[in-house]
């Protein structure tokens, strides 16, 4: 089987769709075959498990390992977590600039939270000098792909 078809099969035990029950022990199982042949997808996956605590122990320094792993692939949704954690701290020293920089890699491949999230540093100030003219522009980006919070925000600076 290829990576993505590992990945499938690890969906439909995560969700419990496709006839599965839904077992995340297993999901995890199929999850680590695909993320070993570097498949990204299955690698944010994991770790979401570990960030959540799905059919594992929640560990945040495992999440950032497995979405380092994706992020250094180039993958958009690996950015964005790894720029969650970093803004967080969890797993991780907390570090805007840092977090910026993974946000703004997510955000310029077109991932709706990535530009959001990008959004959010400029309108704050953490990690960038605070803009409230290009936080604007990120809100705009991620809200024409669907980012619902990003319109909320759009709306909320535009009564100002």
């Amino acid at each position: 089987m290829l990576a993505e078809e590992w990945t499938m099969v690890a969906d439909s035990y995560f969700y419990g769709k496709k006839g599965f029950n839904k077992d995340y022990g297993k999901a995890l199982s199929w999850y680590k075959k695909a993320a070993e042949q570097d498949y990204a997808r299955a690698q944010v996956m994991i770790g979401f498990m570990y960030y959540s605590g799905y059919g594992v122990t929640q560990d945040y320094a495992e999440a950032v390992k497995w979405f380092r792993k994706s992020a250094d692939q180039e993958d958009p949704k690996g950015q964005c977590w790894l720029g969650l954690m970093y803004e967080s701290g969890k797993g991780v020293k907390q570090n805007y600039i840092e977090a910026f920089k993974w946000f703004r890699k997510s955000a310029d491949q077109g991932f709706a939270q990535g530009q959001y999230a990008l959004g959010k540093m400029y309108e704050s100030g953490k990690g960038v000098k605070k803009d409230l003219v290009i936080a604007r522009q990120w809100y705009e980006k991620a809200a024409a792909n669907g980012n619902t919070n990003a319109k909320d925000n759009l709306n909320r600076l535009n009564k100002k």
